[in-house]
């Protein structure tokens, strides 16, 4: 920074023609501005500006000097201006990575009324359901459901993860519905695999006073893939343990119901989340496209504290 300042005052005082002169226009007094002169011929071994007691005038050296030192700080002021823009303007590339289900049952329908109102914003979308670290890969926000803990990131709940206990119509006709939790070990029931992990998503089923706990059943069916979990479900070939934005469609139409209520894990990190990596000043576009998400889950009643799922109808 004192290179800059004295780069700053040997500009002043080449164009204003005076040290009294460039103190004024830099705010500072003719002292420091003839010391920081004096430190730069020093550092480069030649004299920049000769002095009389009439007159200052730049040598040879110090125009060479002069015509790069303005060039390096018009440059550095174009860049500073470029990033303020880009930090205070929604515009650049914003790098979104999604869980794969979440990706394409809730961000691909608000994705083009988001580039509608942000033309200048160009989304680069990775979709998958693999750990993916946030600062090495450049993303600016992931959504992902559960926490992560890193202390370089911040972790924006979008909403709770409330889950469903599903079947198909169909299939509770033709086999009945399970009056106690034991019931459904006579029953099929379709896993989840976490591809991370390559373990069975825990099954949380009630007990007799409606107090749900983790339940060991052995799945007829597993899949690794959160949508042909669904598609399997309507299809009759068993039950699943569904999260909301997976179950909302086949709910709502109709080719599911709910034997309970919905059940919402106790743990802190339940939930999805926005996370990208803490700044002090967070872009303009990473801004807008977390407040156009949170408006658009609040138009389906969703928020950081609650979900739709609280209304849902269930079958006994």
């Amino acid at each position: 920074m004192d290179k800059l300042r004295a780069l700053e005052l040997f500009i002043a005082t080449c164009e204003e023609g005076s040290f009294a002169a460039a103190s004024a226009y830099c705010n500072t007094d003719p002292s420091a501005v003839s010391k920081a002169i004096s430190r730069l011929e020093a550092q480069l071994q030649v004299t920049l500006i000769q002095r009389s007691t009439r007159q200052l005038s730049v040598t040879d050296a110090g125009k060479q000097y002069l015509s790069t030192a303005r060039k390096l700080l018009q440059e550095l002021s174009a860049c500073e201006g470029e990033i303020k823009h880009l930090n205070d303007s929604p515009c650049g590339v914003l790098k979104v990575n999604s869980a794969v289900c979440y990706g394409h049952l809730y961000l691909r329908p608000v994705l083009a009324a988001f580039c509608a109102r942000y033309p200048e914003i160009k989304l680069d979308l990775q979709i998958n359901d693999l750990h993916t670290d946030v600062i090495e890969s450049g993303v600016d926000i992931a959504i992902r459901t559960g926490y992560v803990k890193d202390s370089r990131l911040v972790a924006k709940r979008l909403s709770p993860m409330d889950f469903f206990v599903c079947a198909s119509p169909d299939y509770l006709a033709k086999n009945g519905t399970p009056a106690l939790r034991e019931d459904f070990k006579a029953h099929q029931w379709i896993g989840f695999r976490i591809k991370e992990t390559q373990q069975l998503q825990p099954v949380y089923l009630p007990d007799e006073q409606g107090d749900y706990a983790l339940y060991g059943l052995e799945p007829s069916h597993i899949t690794d893939d959160g949508e042909m979990m669904v598609a399997m479900c309507e299809d009759g070939l068993g039950f699943a343990q569904l999260p909301h934005f997976l179950a909302k469609a086949g709910l709502e139409a109709g080719r599911l119901v709910s034997v309970y209520p919905h059940f919402r894990p106790p743990q802190i990190e339940n939930g999805v989340f926005a996370i990208y990596p803490k700044r002090t000043y967070l872009p303009a576009k990473v801004r807008v496209f977390l407040s156009y998400l949170a408006d658009a889950l609040e138009k389906q009643n969703e928020s950081a504290y609650q979900t739709w799922a609280e209304r849902v109808a269930y079958v006994r």
